[in-house]
């Protein structure tokens, strides 16, 4: 029996239930979903009756993590005050809703920061994500710092980066990791040639009992490019034989694998089938 945790970025806007008919039709055992519009700010009154169907069959049917992600709009570490408190203010929103959900993971990209310096924006970022821990002390749910490919002031482009920002932390056992394959890729890390030697740099900087959740796509790009744009497996710059050493891998395979790749439902039908069968 194939064990793999594998799903892709579905839709809420249908109810949750639909969200399981999907992640059915498509064989996925898992999902992602945005918490709100990924590119704004608005947000759906949450359907209570819906909620609790979708928990009560999720559990007896899948028992399976899922993945909430945050809109591309957060910026903890943005130059205007403004947009920083905003942020927090709406993480903070999420994460109450998420709780009803049930939801285990809150993954965000950690932000730019345009052009106030690397280490100003690790200090905003910490400052931010403590301020929401606190206003969500009872939480369940866990906050997953991405890692980033490093595309203009982009902060997360390196194992480093996101370290410095959980070691500013009052409780980090409450902010762990979500590694994307593409945006590693991007960022200079040669998946390719040297992925146990990157998951080794990754331990000694991090340490692989904080990575929780894996975004399992391809690059449109070369190594090192620094574009984050995402591919269709087998159909980029990381090789297939990378993917499935990353699903095999002995401290990856149990972990939820997120597909973000430009695809549809078929198509993720079709990526699903082909890494289960590897």
């Amino acid at each position: 029996m194939n064990n793999t945790i594998i799903g892709p970025h579905l839709t809420s806007s249908k109810g949750f239930k639909h969200i399981i008919k999907e992640a059915k039709e498509i064989n996925a055992t898992t999902f992602q979903f945005f918490t709100r519009n990924p590119r704004g700010t608005k947000i759906k009154k949450l359907d209570i009756k819906d909620i609790e169907a979708f928990k009560t069959q999720w559990n007896e049917e899948f028992k399976t993590p899922f993945v909430a992600h945050a809109p591309y709009t957060y910026n903890l570490c943005s130059k205007n005050p403004e947009l920083r408190e905003l942020a927090i203010k709406l993480m903070d929103e999420d994460i109450k809703r998420l709780d009803i959900i049930e939801c285990p993971f809150y993954n965000f990209h950690p932000g730019s920061h345009t052009a106030q310096g690397v280490e100003i924006a690790i200090d905003q970022i910490a400052f931010g994500l403590n301020k929401i821990i606190d206003n969500n002390k009872n939480s369940n749910v866990t906050i997953l710092l991405e890692t980033m490919s490093g595309k203009g002031t982009e902060i997360g482009k390196t194992f480093e980066e996101l370290q410095n920002i959980r070691s500013k932390l009052l409780n980090p056992n409450k902010v762990k990791i979500l590694l994307d394959t593409c945006h590693i890729f991007d960022g200079g890390y040669d998946i390719n040639n040297n992925l146990d030697s990157v998951l080794e740099q990754f331990d000694n900087i991090i340490g692989l009992d904080n990575l929780k959740a894996i975004h399992l796509n391809d690059s449109k790009n070369e190594l090192g490019s620094h574009k984050d744009r995402h591919e269709k497996l087998g159909l980029g710059y990381i090789k297939m034989e990378t993917i499935k050493a990353i699903i095999s891998h002995p401290v990856l395979k149990d972990l939820p694998f997120l597909l973000e790749t430009p695809n549809d439902l078929n198509g993720y039908k079709h990526e699903i089938s082909i890494i289960k069968k590897m």
